[in-house]
């Protein structure tokens, strides 16, 4: 059998703070006396359609303590998504409709069990005991809370401090994401730093409420891609787990050496040591292969893993470039002249988001027509009639232009 100590190696890897840190060990204890598996909570507001890797640093931990024998309750925060979470934001958020929240909500049930074992996760919903609270049941349970409590939260202070308006209902949230814990009777819940204070108001409505109070678990927030702001979609710097293989390896094999090993610490259960024994490519290619295989299978990793060694590995162009485009007369500035200036080419593949972008990919020598670099911003390309062009933007994007007949 499995020694706690084990166990407690296995659940503290990657995590921020566990409060109490001795109450984890006491609880693990009494499971294993009594046979009886611990509650795991982890909330999730459906803000936006798909999960993305800075999600599965929950997911993965929950999966840890499904390993150690225990069931992990997956709530999907349908009700407080659309009141908005306050945490880490500088102003009041926009509030969702019922109807985002519905659809975004069947997406996430969807996923989660790319990662968790459906027969030991329950997929809850905070509307199921919200919509029946009365007046007289919000009123109860704000008073568990003072303004003064409330305003020492970092970003509440903040926001107070500049002159920022705090809308009443924002400081609903933490008291009914706490009140979840009462209700699901929680032992341990799990959140990203930034939910400190949510989580420890579990602990205390608990308490206050006669039950005996969760252990907090908080973990890293993941920088996206860019490996400076965590991976948010508003940022742009996600990996979804609905990308395709192919973005999702291409994603990974562009971040960075120090990042990927982040990765492999918050992403995987490899050793680090071993990973860092050998060439950080092999490492992130080994670390691209995990992520894909673990979310669309082997074989597509295989597959993903191949295209990659031969997009830039042995620089040739892929069989299924990511656009292919048509051109008519109507794409040039008069019928009798079939050149066209080649930020507007660029522009027209879809793969660029703006002439600036196209023009910074040109000057920095990152494009590529038919195999050859181009380099001048104000170049015009004469395009002859039933050929097809190669166009190379940057390291991960390929396109084929015609001119049709």
């Amino acid at each position: 059998m499995t020694s706690i100590d084990q166990h407690l190696s296995l659940l503290n890897r990657g995590t921020v703070e566990v409060i109490p840190h001795e109450a984890l060990r006491q609880k693990l204890e009494w499971s294993r006396k009594h046979n009886c598996p611990l509650k795991i909570k982890a909330g999730f507001d459906p803000t936006a359609p798909d999960l993305h890797l800075g999600h599965t640093v929950l997911l993965h931990k929950l999966k840890h303590f499904q390993d150690c024998g225990h069931d992990i309750i997956f709530l999907i925060g349908d009700f407080t998504g659309m009141i908005g979470d306050p945490s880490g934001v500088s102003e009041t958020r926009k509030p969702m409709t019922k109807d985002q929240v519905v659809v975004n909500a069947g997406a996430y049930k969807r996923q989660v069990f790319k990662i968790l074992d459906p027969h030991r996760t329950t997929i809850s919903y905070n509307s199921q005991w919200m919509k029946t609270m009365t007046a007289e049941h919000i009123i109860e349970l704000a008073s568990h809370h003072t303004v003064a409590r409330m305003l020492e939260r970092d970003d509440f202070e903040k926001r107070y401090a500049d002159g920022k308006p705090i809308s009443i209902h924002e400081f609903l949230y933490p008291l009914i994401q706490g009140y979840d814990s009462v209700v699901l009777n929680a032992d341990i819940e799990l959140g990203g730093t930034d939910q400190k204070f949510n989580l420890l108001m579990g602990r205390e409505l608990q308490r206050d409420y006669g039950f005996s109070p969760q252990v907090v678990m908080t973990m890293p927030l993941l920088e996206g891609t860019d490996g400076v702001r965590k991976m948010s979609k508003s940022f742009g710097n996600v990996i979804a787990l609905d990308d395709s293989p192919t973005e999702i390896f291409g994603k990974l094999m562009s971040v960075s050496d120090e990042l990927m090993y982040r990765y492999y610490e918050l992403l995987s259960d490899r050793d680090i040591e071993n990973v860092q024994s050998v060439h950080p490519m092999e490492a992130k290619k080994k670390l691209a292969h995990e992520i894909v295989a673990r979310y669309h299978g082997n074989e597509d990793a295989n597959r993903a893993r191949e295209e990659f060694q031969k997009r830039f590995s042995q620089k040739e162009f892929p069989e299924q470039p990511d656009a292919s485009v048509q051109l008519d007369e109507n794409d040039f500035d008069s019928p009798e002249d079939s050149s066209i200036w080649i930020i507007a080419l660029l522009e027209k593949t879809g793969l660029v988001s703006s002439r600036n972008e196209a023009r910074r990919f040109v000057q920095q020598g990152s494009v590529e027509l038919d195999g050859k670099r181009q380099t001048d911003p104000q170049a015009r390309i004469q395009l002859s009639k039933g050929k097809l062009y190669k166009v190379r933007i940057g390291k991960r994007k390929f396109a084929t232009v015609t001119y049709s007949l």
